[in-house]
């Protein structure tokens, strides 16, 4: 019985302290991702290397729009949604990529155990996945598609946050109206 309990308190307090309790799922008060079949409207966005085509982009509250990402750069670029403190943030994450090895100027690597050797393990955490909602990579030569629901009227940027692009200019007015 004593051993029992020991297991199912080391169990708790496992369960308790993992990631998965500890980080609840990011959310943002301009929006959730949504099925491109919800889309009300796509707009393309053309990435070129440092540039954005539309450099700002209107819509509505309320609307939920499908964004065709093509990149005709040389360079790997991202397409970011939200204003500039959490693209600030963001940048920091990416900078930590890039100095992991996992970014380079062309594309995102794969962890495996070889990538992990020499890392910085206490960098381990969201920002080594790119995976928020909000934000895709796209390849030289490569088509996205990130579509957004934008529930309030708002000011926001799309933005690049691989390291530079964004102090280079790679970022583009975003206005939701009523």
């Amino acid at each position: 019985m004593f051993l029992r309990k020991t297991v199912w308190l080391a169990v708790c307090v496992l369960a308790l302290s993992s990631q998965v309790w500890a980080s609840p799922a990011q959310t943002y008060d301009f929006g959730q991702p949504a099925p491109a079949a919800k889309a009300t409207r796509s707009v393309e966005v053309v990435m070129g290397d440092m540039s954005f085509s539309p450099k700002a982009i209107d819509i509505k509250a309320g609307e939920t729009v499908r964004f065709i990402l093509v990149n005709k750069g040389k360079l790997l670029h991202e397409f970011n949604l939200g204003d500039a403190a959490m693209h600030a943030r963001h940048q920091q994450e990416m900078m930590q990529m890039q100095q992991d090895g996992l970014l380079t100027p062309t594309g995102m690597k794969t962890m495996d155990h070889s990538t992990m050797a020499g890392m910085d393990h206490g960098s381990m955490g969201h920002g080594m996945k790119h995976d928020d909602p909000n934000s895709v990579l796209v390849e030289p030569g490569k088509t996205a598609e990130l579509t957004w629901t934008f529930t309030k009227a708002t000011n926001l940027e799309f933005a690049c946050n691989i390291p530079g692009h964004y102090q280079a200019g790679m970022v583009g007015k975003l206005t939701v109206s009523q």
